[in-house]
């Protein structure tokens, strides 16, 4: 099974998808002239100023369900796998990707945004719509939301559930092993397993409204008790910080595990940690009740900062400071080796030992805490993009009991997840990823190409934005935006509602008679 993933990721994650992460992100950066620059004001402003409606969910819940899909396992296993494989240039080409990829994810959560219906009283949207309705290709739109669903359900809450079990394991477990079905399992991981599936179960049949509830408490906390604790260690470290900058970009370029390597897992680890371009963040951003579409695009292009350039830098500098990490070199060998070699790159024990090696006994009792609320969200994030995926599929086949059923073989997935072999589950989610990325980045060029649809709805926000207007509208027709249906009735309603408050305003007052 391993050999026959691993063959599938040589090809997937060959050479050219690297490159078009990339170029994807510095075509849009370009595009619009680094909207993640000149934009940075307007995306702080935002977050806090849209609200909630019986249809969508708040700009802040929006980006809280996106981010507890970003800000999970990649930020603390990811980017120890990054640097055990790639040295640590790997971190410099992961700042590059969220950089550029912030552009990217304006792009993607504009389009989700625009494209996005009212189905059944709650906002859906992502790639599979955007797709279908921008680019008039459905049979590719269906591919998508089938890579997606088997993704999303299947794939990727296996990667995360993983790590919480090893790192539950490596802070609370007891040694004691369990023969199954499945294998000889440790006692840990199976009650693990099944207190997250438990856990997953009650929220995910609560909807959308409750998985948005949850994450906009848990993630923002977790993600700032992250940091705090990075920084605290960062700090003690503080004389060290030159040299290990110097390293991460001198090796960038003539890095230890050879420039392949280094930007290789670099952007591999980086699209699977922020999600720029693979198409996850759309689903959220679509579920958004905003004025403008350009507004949500803002909101989730910010989303990108927090994750990389925050929570995985910071996971970078406390495991590069400690000196907790390997590099892997060709087969067994060791290009260095910090720490023991059975300690696998591809988990949370670097992480742990960074933190341990400062904060003696509080190093893997904190990861693990951290990585089961990181994760944890991000499973729920998984449920609700595969979810919004069957709703498109449902849109032309309704099949009985699907989403029933995704929620009992995303629990299983999970469970599964969480005891089998980490090498196993990340080479699984790297499939899922490359998949969506494949799907997700061709499909938004083409669009731009047949249309550029997020292009213009940035320049009639940027617009809007110098004529100082007190509320935002959104015309697709005026724009020339095809099919953005959702859009064309609401502008309709306000224009209506307007011309009817200014005829009201200007019809006489009725004099009053006094003998009445």
């Amino acid at each position: 099974m391993q050999s026959f993933v691993d063959f599938l990721n040589s090809i997937i994650w060959s050479p050219v998808l690297i490159y078009l992460c990339l170029g994807a992100g510095l075509f849009y950066s370009i595009a619009t002239r680094f909207v993640q620059v000149r934009q940075f004001n307007e995306m702080c402003r935002l977050l806090l100023s849209g609200k909630s409606s019986d249809k969508g969910i708040s700009s802040f819940q929006a980006l809280a369900v996106s981010l507890s899909g970003r800000v999970g396992t990649g930020n603390i296993a990811g980017v120890a796998a990054a640097i055990g494989f790639g040295g640590p240039g790997a971190v410099f080409w992961m700042w590059v990707v969220a950089f550029l990829g912030a552009a990217t994810a304006y792009t993607e959560s504009t389009l989700a945004q625009i494209y996005k219906e009212d189905d059944n009283g709650q906002f859906r949207g992502g790639p599979a719509y955007y797709i279908e309705k921008a680019m008039g290709q459905k049979w590719y739109a269906w591919i998508f939301a089938i890579a997606t669903i088997f993704a999303c359900g299947v794939l990727l809450p296996g990667v995360q559930s993983n790590s919480i079990g090893n790192a539950i394991e490596a802070a609370f477990g007891s040694g004691e092993m369990i023969n199954t079905a499945i294998g000889t399992i440790s006692l840990a991981k199976i009650i693990t397993g099944s207190i997250i599936s438990v856990l997953l179960g009650f929220i995910i049949f609560g909807g959308v409204k409750r998985i948005a509830s949850f994450t906009q408490v848990v993630v923002p906390f977790m993600a700032l008790a992250y940091i705090i604790i990075a920084f605290v260690i960062i700090l003690l470290h503080i004389t060290e910080i030159p040299a290990i900058v110097s390293m991460i970009i001198g090796d960038a370029f003539t890095p230890m595990a050879g420039f392949g390597a280094a930007i290789g897992w670099g952007v591999k680890r980086g699209v699977y940690s922020n999600e720029a371009g693979q198409g996850t963040g759309p689903h959220a951003a679509a579920a958004a009740n905003v004025q403008h579409p350009a507004q949500q695009g803002l909101v989730q292009s910010f989303s990108i900062y927090i994750d990389t350039l925050l929570v995985c830098s910071a996971t970078a500098f406390m495991i590069l400071i400690t000196g907790a990490y390997n590099v892997h070199g060709i087969g067994d060998a060791y290009i260095v080796q910090n720490v023991a070699a059975e300690i696998a790159a591809n988990g949370p024990v670097f992480t742990q030992l960074a933190i341990e090696s400062t904060m003696p006994g509080w190093g893997k009792p904190f990861i693990a805490i951290a990585l089961f609320f990181f994760a944890f969200t991000t499973i729920l994030a998984y449920y609700y993009i595969a979810e919004t995926n069957i709703a498109y599929i449902r849109r032309s086949v309704k099949v009985p009991g699907m989403m029933f059923a995704l929620k009992l073989v995303l629990m299983t997935a999970v469970f599964y997840g969480t005891v089998k072999a980490a090498n196993l589950a990340w080479a699984m989610g790297d499939v899922g990823v490359g998949l969506m990325a494949w799907l997700n980045i061709v499909g938004i060029l083409t669009i731009f190409f047949l249309g550029r649809p997020a292009l213009k709805a940035l320049k009639d926000y940027e617009r809007q934005q110098k004529e100082g207007v007190e509320k935002y509208t959104f015309d697709p027709v005026k724009l020339g935006i095809k099919n953005a249906d959702y859009w064309e009735r609401r502008f309709a309603r306000e224009q209506g509602k307007s011309t009817a408050q200014n005829n009201t305003d200007k019809t006489p007052n009725k004099p009053v008679n006094p003998t009445a």
